[in-house]
């Protein structure tokens, strides 16, 4: 049975993943997310899909800064902040329902309020996909150096 498990859990992950690669080209799919539940599932999964995406070049930083500091970096911030607010502009242009409306838009300030107040990764986390614990951390030291280092 933990056979069948790792193997949902790492297809859901593959799906997560390319659903969050699908997001890099379509403003209305978000990438963030679907990469932080295809680690998530790899995880349960597959240890070494989990640890492949933390440290790919493109979506490592991000969930890095997310998973040691419950933090957004600026550029996704700005980002995902411009697509909410083109979202609710079409919403507000395009649904005739009032309630639904401005339900939607009421929700999607709510996100959007949420995602503003998210910290900043602090200084050099964000560059860095699998840097060691708070505690563990070396001054002053490139990512390189920290890897070489564990």
């Amino acid at each position: 049975m933990p056979n069948i498990r790792h193997a949902i859990y790492t297809a859901l992950a593959g799906i997560s993943f390319a659903l969050g690669v699908i997001g890099l080209f379509l403003p209305v799919m978000p990438t963030t997310c679907f990469m932080l539940l295809a680690v998530w599932l790899a995880s349960r999964g597959s240890p070494r899909f989990a640890l492949w995406i933390r440290e790919h070049p493109r979506f490592g930083p991000s969930i890095s800064a997310w998973e040691r500091e419950r933090a957004i970096p600026r550029h996704a911030k700005r980002w995902a902040l411009a697509m909410l607010i083109v979202s609710m502009t079409v919403i507000g242009l395009s649904v005739e329902s009032l309630a639904l409306r401005v339900a939607l838009i009421v929700g999607l300030s709510g996100l959007a309020l949420w995602i503003a107040t998210r910290p900043v990764p602090r200084q050099g986390l964000g560059s860095c996909p699998m840097l060691p614990a708070p505690s563990e951390r070396l001054t002053g030291a490139s990512c390189s150096s920290q890897r070489a280092n564990r």
